[in-house]
């Protein structure tokens, strides 16, 4: 039989259990924020009809779109964001929920771009939405929600980066001008000053306007700078990519990670208009999943173990099996997760070596001496001390050590 080589398409990743952990790690901690300011989880299909999506994101976002037709000759697109799913769920769904609508989202999008360093075709999204309200209240909340999320994996120096898209109107910058000024951050100071010298002179008078703009001058941007629980300073010439921004918008940058903005986001009150009957303003942003990772190891802000797994309770022999099923039975009846080693015929050195590699923090061995005593041997994988009690003392110690 012909072998089948393994690979990867290219911008496509697996995630072994060590990366694993991480993802899962921050995503439950996200999760808690999220629901700790009372969002509600949302999940939508991986697959859209074309016209869903198409035309949203702009023309850069139209040619990175996933498209096909399908077997029954429809015309769909792999999700590339998840505002305009949300958009389309909440035309769809109106009726079915509260007003203003907090929700959050966890999933996976793709787009067809150029693959490199920190750049994917398929990566986690975490979204976190109002919907519903027009209030600066509703701008307020979802930056302070942003931020107390990045303080809770760890990070302690950030900015949020604010500006409005109000003020680039009124600047009466040229569309490419602004795109432009959009990626400023990646330019080298003559790569931008060579852009000004060649811009139009109405661009360079719009730069001037920009850069003597001030928050005071925006009526959205007034109120939440007046809020002092947020870390805000403002942009002028932020612009972010996204067609449908309509208000405010904001990055969020951590101090020593240099690779960009971890965070984006900003009002957007006419997408959802062109699903429903009606406008229906709304507010949001979205983690760039992979920066935050990638931050945070460089930040070494992840725990030294991130194993679920407390304690292996070995099989010291043949005989003696049954009682190791049991031990393993009534400490996962606890609420302890619980290992069994499942290879009766490995001799115990073997089974140490496995719970170390794996990181599990303890280790259980029943033989023939515990059995009569009616304890077990409570092995620290850490310090390689060990000693017999009886089980119900051991569930105190995984209590209070992992």
């Amino acid at each position: 039989m012909k072998t089948i080589e393994p690979k990867i398409l290219k911008g496509f990743r697996d995630f072994l259990p060590q990366e694993a952990k991480k993802r899962q790690y921050v995503i439950n901690l996200l999760k808690k924020v999220f629901e700790s300011y009372g969002f509600e989880p949302l999940e939508t299909p991986a697959l859209e009809y074309e016209e869903i999506l198409l035309g949203k994101y702009g023309d850069e976002g139209d040619k990175l779109m996933y498209r096909f037709t399908d077997r029954g000759g429809r015309k769909v697109a792999l999700r590339y964001d998840q505002t305009v799913p949300l958009a389309r769920v909440v035309a769809q769904y109106q009726n079915e929920f509260p007003m203003p609508f907090k929700r959050y989202q966890i999933q996976n999008v793709w787009r067809a771009d150029n693959t490199q360093k920190g750049r994917f075709r398929e990566f986690l999204q975490c979204d976190a939405d109002i919907v519903g309200s027009s209030s600066s209240l509703a701008d307020s909340e979802i930056i302070s929600l942003a931020e107390r999320s990045l303080e809770k994996l760890g990070f302690k120096n950030f900015t949020t980066l604010v500006n409005s898209r109000t003020v680039l109107k009124n600047s009466k910058a040229s569309l490419n001008f602004i795109k432009a000024l959009d990626k400023q951050d990646k330019l080298s100071k003559d790569e931008f000053l060579r852009l000004l010298s060649i811009a139009k002179e109405s661009d360079k008078e719009a730069y001037e306007y920009l850069k003597n703009s001030k928050p005071e001058d925006d009526s959205s941007l007034r109120e939440i700078f007046n809020n002092k629980n947020l870390n805000l300073f403002y942009m002028p010439t932020l612009a972010r990519g996204l067609d449908y921004y309509t208000g405010i918008i904001f990055e969020l940058k951590i101090d020593g990670y240099s690779a960009g903005s971890v965070c984006g986001g900003g009002r957007y009150d006419n997408l959802i208009g062109l699903f429903a009957n009606k406008q229906i303003p709304a507010v949001g942003f979205a983690f760039g999943f992979d920066r935050l990772i990638e931050a945070m190891e460089e930040l070494n802000l992840f725990p030294g173990n991130l194993t679920a797994t407390k304690v292996l309770v070995t099989i010291f022999s043949e005989e003696l099996k049954e009682k190791s099923l049991e031990t393993a039975s009534f400490l996962r009846s606890k609420g302890i997760n619980t290992e069994l080693y499942i290879d009766g015929s490995a001799n115990l050195e073997k089974q140490l070596k496995y719970a170390d590699k794996k990181g599990i923090p303890f280790a259980i061995v029943i033989g023939p001496d515990e059995v009569k005593d009616n304890t077990i041997t409570l092995r620290s994988m850490m310090t390689r001390e060990q000693k017999s009690l009886p089980i119900s003392e051991a569930i105190k110690n995984f209590k209070v050590n992992t």
